[in-house]
C-alpha cells in the first residue's frame, strides 16, 4: 500500500513538471513565473517553501526534546511571517512588478553604483548558495529519514532517491512546477497537522496527560533557564522570527504575485496554514512523552505516532506529508540557486546549476550528518541576518550609505557563521540575534553626501 501510494505521488509531482515546461518558455517564466501567480498558489507555496522537514520532523523533535519551552518557536516564527506578508510583500510586489525584478538580489543592488552593485551581488550569492547547500542538505537528509523508516533500504539510497526526483521536476518545469508541486504539497502537510494532533488528543483523551507525561524541566516555559538565561533564551527562540524577513526563495513568491487583490488573499491562506502546521506537530511532539515509553531519535517521533494510533493507509499519508515538506523547500531553494547563477552572475544554465547544487546537497547530507533542525535554522538564521536588514532598510526608504550594503550583508552572514561554529548561548540568542542586529546598525551608518 505505502509503496504504491509512494510511486503514484512521484509520478504526479513529475507530470506536473511536464505540464509546467510548456509554461516556462522564457527566462522570467522558468525563475518567477512571469509575475502572474494567483493567491492560493502563491501562498501554499510559500508555506511549503517556508516549513520544510523541520516543521513536520524538526518540530516535533524539539518538542519531545525540550518540552513546553519549545512553544516559544510558534509565536516567534508567525510574527516573522505577518511582518513578511503585511509590511515587506505589498511594496516589494509593487517594486518588482514597476521594474521587472526577476530575484531579490535584483532589488537588494538596484541603485547601487557598479563598484558597489558588484560587490553586493558577490556577497548575495555567496550567501545563498553557501546557505541553500546546507539547507538542501537538511531536506535531502529529512528524505532519507522518511524512506529508511518505511521501507528497508539504506539512508544513502533513500537519500539519493528524493535528490533525483526532486531535480527531475524542478528541472522540467521551472518556478510553476515548484509552486504548483509545493501547494499540493503544502494541503497534504496540512491534513497530516490536523490528523495526528486529533488521533493523539482522542487517544489521550485531552491534554491533561501530555502535560502529566512531562518532566519537571520540560515543564516550564524556559526550560533550565532562570534569570539573564531565560531571558537569552526567550529572545534567541522568538529571534527566530527575523528568518522570513530575508529569506530568497520565498519573497519571490511575493514578487511573483499577479495583482493587490491576489496578495490579499494570500496573506491570510498563509499565516492560517502556519499556525494548524506547527501548532499540531507541536502538540505531537509533547504527547510522544505520554504515548510512547521511549524515543531514541526524537526526529523519527512521528512515524512512531503514526504507527502506534492511525491505520496503515493513513500512516502512509503521513509518509507522504514528510517527504512533501522535505521536497516543497528543497525544489524552491534549488530554483533560486539557479537564478543566482543564470540570472545573478549570468555564467550558467539554470539548469545545470540545479543539479550542481543539488549534488553538493546530497553529498553534505551523506558525509556531514547534522539533526534537521539544527541544519535548517542554521540556514534560516544566515539568510535571514544576510538580506533581512537590508529588505528592512530599503523598504522604510530610509538613506542607506551604498558601500556599506555588501558590507552589512557579509557581516550578517560571517557573524552567524561565527556563532554557529561556537558553543550554543541560551536559545541560541548571539547565533539569532545579534547578526541582524549588526547588519542593521551597519546599514543606519550616515549615508555619502553629494
Amino acid at each position: 500500500m505505502l509503496i504504491a501510494i509512494l510511486v503514484a505521488y512521484q509520478a504526479l509531482l513529475i507530470g506536473i513538471g511536464l505540464w509546467a515546461r510548456s509554461r516556462s518558455a522564457s527566462h522570467d517564466d522558468f525563475l518567477i513565473g512571469g509575475r502572474r501567480m494567483g493567491a492560493l498558489v502563491a501562498s501554499l507555496s510559500y508555506a511549503a517553501g517556508a516549513s520544510s522537514a523541520w516543521s513536520i520532523l524538526g518540530v516535533t523533535g524539539i518538542a519531545y526534546t525540550q518540552g513546553i519551552s519549545a512553544v516559544w518557536l510558534l509565536p516567534g516564527t508567525i510574527t516573522g511571517h505577518i511582518v513578511a506578508w503585511f509590511f515587506i510583500a505589498p511594496r516589494l510586489r509593487r517594486l518588482a512588478a514597476d521594474r521587472q525584478y526577476v530575484t531579490l538580489t535584483d532589488f537588494l543592488v538596484d541603485g547601487l553604483d557598479a563598484r558597489e552593485r558588484r560587490a553586493a551581488i558577490a556577497v548575495a550569492s555567496a550567501a545563498i548558495l553557501f546557505c541553500f547547500s546546507f539547507y538542501v542538505a537538511a531536506q535531502f537528509q529529512g528524505a532519507g529519514t522518511t524512506l529508511a523508516a518505511s521501507f528497508d533500504i539504506s539512508a544513502t539510497a533513500a537519500i539519493v532517491i528524493g535528490a533525483v526526483i526532486i531535480l527531475v521536476y524542478t528541472c522540467l518545469g521551472g518556478f510553476w512546477a515548484v509552486s504548483i508541486t509545493d501547494s499540493l504539497q503544502a494541503v497534504v502537510m496540512f491534513v497530516a497537522a490536523l490528523v495526528l494532533p486529533i488521533a493523539v488528543l482522542v487517544e489521550l483523551g485531552g491534554f491533561a496527560p501530555i502535560f502529566a507525561a512531562l518532566e519537571p524541566e520540560q515543564l516550564s516555559p524556559t526550560g533550565a533557564n532562570a534569570g539573564l538565561l531565560a531571558a537569552g533564551f526567550l529572545l534567541g527562540m522568538v529571534s527566530i522570527g527575523f528568518g522570513p524577513l530575508g529569506q530568497p526563495h520565498m519573497l519571490n513568491r511575493m514578487m511573483a504575485l499577479a495583482n493587490e487583490g491576489a496578495l490579499s488573499r494570500a496573506r491570510l491562506i498563509a499565516l492560517a496554514w502556519f499556525v494548524v502546521v506547527l501548532g499540531g506537530m507541536f502538540t505531537a511532539g509533547l504527547a510522544g512523552h505520554a504515548l510512547l515509553d521511549h524515543v531514541p531519535e526524537p526526529e523519527s517521533l512521528l512515524f512512531q505516532l503514526s504507527e502506534a494510533l492511525l491505520p496503515a493507509l493513513v500512516g502512509a499519508l503521513l509518509t507522504v506529508a514528510v517527504l512533501s515538506a522535505v521536497m516543497s523547500t528543497a525544489d524552491s531553494q534549488l530554483l533560486v540557486a539557479a537564478g543566482v547563477a543564470s540570472h545573478d552572475l549570468k555564467r550558467a544554465n539554470s539548469r545545470i546549476y540545479v543539479v550542481l547544487v543539488g549534488i553538493v546537497a546530497v553529498l553534505l547530507a551523506l558525509f556531514l550528518p547534522e539533526t534537521i533542525f539544527a541544519r535548517v535554522l542554521f540556514a534560516w538564521n544566515a539568510l535571514g541576518a544576510t538580506f533581512g536588514p537590508l529588505v528592512m532598510q530599503r523598504l522604510l526608504r530610509r538613506p542607506i550609505n551604498p558601500t556599506m550594503a555588501p558590507v552589512a550583508m557579509a557581516a550578517g552572514f560571517a557573524l552567524t557563521v561565527l556563532f554557529y561554529s561556537l558553543p550554543d548561548t541560551p536559545g541560541d540568542v548571539a547565533e539569532r540575534a545579534l547578526p541582524f542586529a549588526v547588519g542593521w546598525l551597519i546599514l543606519m551608518l550616515p549615508a555619502r553626501r553629494g
